[in-house]
């Protein structure tokens, strides 16, 4: 545990990228891994990662986030897109997929089944989509650290336009919404101006509230 508390301490947003380093895919994949074996409400795993390396397109997504030159100069760009909405094809799909796995189906499991069927799609499809959202940043944090773990540098960016995003991938015909977007790839050894400096966060004692 202590090796990744050094690894956080590490890790930062890079603010430049060496473009002529390229991460290893072996290290790709098992960022991409731990995205994938994340936790995730009722298992159900609302969301894809498209792993965009085809330099055309991410120059035709840098315009659309504030010009962070990160999205070209890294090797790879993740970016993470969050169903639309909850129907029951997609919730029975996920519920399908755990009975075929393990071989074997539980009423308790079956009853669950009912449970979300009867709650998710009824609501609002903006409810739905936020809710898918919020599991994407759950495999957004399991990415950062992974790629701390593996010596990769990482940035994460909200600011973007997603809509012109889903346009560039083709996301709406999928039923998809770009959430998050996150370039990997080695931090610049020159040209950083966050690079050197200390890592601030707030102390333990204004951070942590324990209730005995």
């Amino acid at each position: 545990m202590s090796n990744t508390i050094d690894l956080l301490n590490w890790r930062y947003a890079a603010k430049k990228m060496d473009a002529n380093k390229s991460v290893p895919q072996e290290k790709v994949d098992r960022i991409l891994e731990a995205i994938r074996l994340s936790a995730s409400s009722s298992g159900l795993q609302p969301y894809e990662v498209f792993v965009v390396t085809n330099k055309d397109i991410r120059e035709q997504i840098m315009p659309h986030a504030w010009n962070q030159q990160q999205i070209l100069d890294g090797s790879h760009l993740l970016v993470f897109a969050a169903w639309d909405n909850y129907t029951e094809d997609r919730i029975n799909m996920m519920f399908d997929l755990v009975n075929d796995e393990r071989g074997f189906t539980n009423e308790g499991w079956e009853a669950y089944r009912k449970m979300i069927l009867n709650t998710y799609p009824p609501r609002d499809p903006e409810v739905n989509y936020a809710h898918a959202a919020r599991q994407a940043y759950i495999g957004l944090g399991s990415a950062l650290i992974a790629a701390a773990e593996e010596g990769v540098d990482s940035t994460p960016m909200e600011g973007f336009d997603p809509e012109k995003v889903d346009q560039i991938l083709g996301l709406k015909e999928q039923g998809l919404r770009s959430v998050i977007i996150l370039p990997l790839g080695y931090r610049a050894e020159e040209g950083d101006w966050l690079v050197n400096l200390k890592k601030v966060r707030r102390a333990k004692e204004d951070f942590i509230r324990n209730v005995d």
